[in-house]
């Protein structure tokens, strides 16, 4: 069996390219905080996703850096040799389901944000977010 679900935060916006044969293809990064004891300092894991075809289009369309989201896919590991000629492992989860958990569009849509902030809340500077 090879089932993954994540939810986590886009570390950065999606990367949306385009085959050779035409079909979409986004990648983006996940953060995802590990289970921590009291006392001790937050981590977290970055978990590379890869989407293809409408669900490529609709991520890259809708999501952007520090948006949570939810993936259902699977492990896919590969390889490849850098430019230090070294073989450098890695592993992707292949998005078959993408579910998008924070409402909004795009960074430079919901700076029209018509809603003020609740009594309280001040706006912050998405550069302080660390993911």
């Amino acid at each position: 069996m090879n089932n993954v679900n994540l939810i986590g935060n886009l570390t950065r916006d999606p990367n949306l390219i385009t085959s050779q044969g035409g079909m979409s293809i986004c990648k983006f990064t996940l953060a995802l905080n590990r289970y921590k004891k009291s006392g001790e300092e937050q981590q977290a894991d970055f978990i590379n996703i890869v989407t293809f075809g409408k669900t490529a289009d609709n991520c890259s369309k809708f999501l952007s850096k520090g948006k949570k989201v939810g993936v259902n896919g699977s492990l896919q590991s590969g390889s490849y040799e850098n430019k230090e000629g070294r073989q450098v492992y890695t592993v992707d989860v292949i998005a078959q389901n993408v579910e998008f958990l924070d409402f909004g569009g795009k960074k430079e849509q919901d700076s029209t944000n018509d809603f003020p902030a609740p009594e309280g809340f001040q706006p912050t500077n998405d550069d302080s977010v660390p993911f």
